[in-house]
């Protein structure tokens, strides 16, 4: 697996420097990308010395990604 097998499995923009924001503690916490262990993103939250794993669609939110992209079936005018 790698960060490639990530984002065409999970389709998240994730990328190894990319910043994210963890939601699953009472306060949102940001962090970066460091790389990945199996299906799981190595990030390490800042302030801390070490990465953790995290699983790409839980509670995560990609700072440095584009906007979602409406489709027709969503209800894009076009």
């Amino acid at each position: 697996m790698s960060i490639h097998w990530i984002r065409k499995s999970y389709r998240v923009p994730a990328k190894v420097g990319g910043r994210v924001e963890y939601t699953g503690e009472k306060i949102a916490r940001r962090g970066v990308i460091t790389g990945q262990r199996g299906p799981h993103l190595l990030i390490r939250l800042d302030g801390e010395e070490q990465s953790n794993p995290y699983h790409p669609t839980w509670k995560l939110r990609y700072l440095d990604a584009p906007p979602p992209i409406k489709t027709m079936l969503e209800g894009s005018n076009g």
